[in-house]
């Protein structure tokens, strides 16, 4: 183990050096990357297209290239996965991240290249652990066992070759550094298991034997296996299986609606926290200042970023701002070009600058996870906040949640219904709704104008549904464990109707 101590010892005074530059000279690192990936891109049949090699400028780039989503840079994408090379990214690529979205059936395929893996992925666990070691000098996080709680990765053949596919957790995992297993459990043999409900019985039976410090993951995936640890174990808290236990690594979603459910499962001192922004495409920020809830954004990790004003959404050559003109307070769509070979990507997530000195965000929502019925354009960080405070209110603690629309008629006016599953219920769902309408009122003054008076929008419709409902709707949709997640807001109703099927069903079974 003082091995281990000695590597990360190196490793941590490199990487906060290195942190510190690009927090001095943002603009400058972005410049250099953006050089960088434009002269390897103008190796490959995308950069010939786009004729990358008389791109001499960021605005260059932004009047030739278009803004792209998933689904209008899928043929490029496919093009890889047939088997050819040199299409997006110069190096050969052979990875994969899958990714089925929020709310799509259909999956993605992420093109994921080595320098990706090193440049990005490997760069960012090793800042989140320098920037935690440094913020908590006296830590024995180096000293047990940490959980990564993934997905699971499979092996195809194309023109007689292997490229890999699977949740970028797994892959991330199959191509871990020697170094690196001496501080993970379980076995890849376990962790990389395609069935996530066995896969989650052995972690537990193995783990709960061992020195386990940390936990590394989605909250709603780890909360899970926490709560199976106890179940295992048959005891009340995770200190008492875990005595030297400190620290959760989260990321994925909002971790205030999943905070006092965590807490309630320790006795003693809180575990520390420390929030992650990492998607299937790559690695973007880092919580580095105590439980700030804002995000360092990390400039040296070879992607180049760009960020467009909501009302820009839908034109191919929107005005994307770099991070010299962003705004604090504004909600951003982000677009990305990276080392693996993405150009003008739009992500789908909605990021808001906290700080220009250092580049501070907080994630916002989806650009396609709201509800806007009637202009409210209720993001996904009103909701979280929102359902904080009734919790708080209340003594509620909450599973899961989504919300959709329910349109007007003549009869009744158009309002938000919100399915929510309780841990622990309020003893009176009415007055939690009313605290959660109050909150909405608060944090969204859209929300609280279309409220007034329920002129436009009526008081939320409020429903408390079975315990386990949207694991089972996850389960029906392919959808457990990884990455995967419930959907927080959508502006249709078919989330809603499906997970009232399931409900039914549950039902039926009873």
């Amino acid at each position: 183990m003082k091995f281990i101590n000695s590597i990360f010892s190196w490793i941590i005074k490199k990487r906060l050096h290195q942190i510190e530059l690009f927090v001095r000279y943002p603009e400058e690192v972005q410049l250099e990357w953006f050089k960088k990936l434009i002269e390897n891109g103008a190796f490959t049949e995308f950069g010939t297209q786009y004729n990358f090699k008389d791109i001499h400028s960021i605005s260059d780039f932004q009047q030739r290239v278009p803004v792209c989503t998933y689904d209008e840079f899928k043929p490029w994408i496919d093009k890889v996965l047939n088997g050819q090379q040199r299409v997006l990214w110069p190096s050969e690529v052979k990875w994969f991240a899958k990714s089925s979205g929020t709310t799509g059936d259909k999956s993605k395929f992420i093109p994921v290249s080595y320098e990706a893996i090193e440049e990005c992925h490997y760069n960012a666990g090793k800042d989140m652990l320098a920037i935690y070691c440094n913020n908590y000098p006296e830590t024995r996080v180096f000293t047990g066992k940490i959980i990564g709680v993934g997905g699971s990765h499979a092996i195809h053949e194309v023109n007689n070759e292997e490229y890999f596919t699977g949740d970028l957790s797994a892959i991330l995992m199959k191509n871990l550094p020697f170094w690196a297993e001496f501080i993970r459990t379980p076995d890849l043999s376990i962790a990389l298991m395609d069935e996530w409900e066995e896969k989650i019985e052995r972690i537990v039976q193995i783990t709960i034997h061992k020195n386990v410090v940390s936990i590394s993951g989605v909250p709603s995936w780890s909360l899970l296996l926490l709560e199976h640890v106890l179940k295992v174990s048959q005891k009340k808290y995770i200190d008492e299986v875990w005595p030297e236990f400190e620290a959760f690594f989260h990321g994925g979603v909002n971790f205030s609606p999943y905070r006092e459910r965590f807490y309630n499962m320790f006795s003693g001192t809180k575990p520390r926290l420390m929030e992650t922004y990492n998607a299937s495409e790559g690695f973007f920020a880092l919580e580095d200042v105590i439980d700030s809830g804002e995000l360092l954004l990390m400039l040296d990790y070879g992607i180049f970023f760009e960020f467009i004003p909501l009302s820009e959404l839908g034109n191919p050559f929107p005005k994307a701002l770099t991070l010299v003109d962003v705004e604090i307070g504004v909600n951003y769509a982000m677009i990305i070009s990276t080392n693996s070979g993405l150009w003008r990507y739009l992500i789908g997530d909605t990021v808001e600058f906290t700080s220009k000195q250092p580049f501070r965000i907080k994630i916002t929502g989806r650009t396609k996870s709201f509800i806007n019925l009637a202009g409210e354009e209720l993001m996904v960080d009103n909701s979280d906040r929102a359902i904080a405070d009734a919790c708080s209110k209340t003594g509620a603690v909450v599973n899961e949640y989504t919300a959709g629309p329910v349109f007007g008629s003549v009869r009744a006016k158009a309002a938000h219904h919100w399915l929510i599953e309780f841990k622990k219920a309020p003893n009176d769902l009415n007055f939690f709704t009313e605290m959660l309408d109050n909150a909405l009122k608060k944090y969204n003054s859209d929300y609280e104008a279309k409220r007034y008076k329920n002129l436009i929008l009526d008081i939320p419709l409020v429903e408390s549904i079975p315990e386990g409902a949207f694991y089972h709707w996850l389960k029906e949709k392919g959808k457990l464990g990884g990455q995967h997640k419930v959907p927080r807001l959508s502006n249709s109703p078919l989330i809603l109707q499906e997970i009232k099927l399931i409900i039914d069903k549950l039902h039926e079974k009873a």
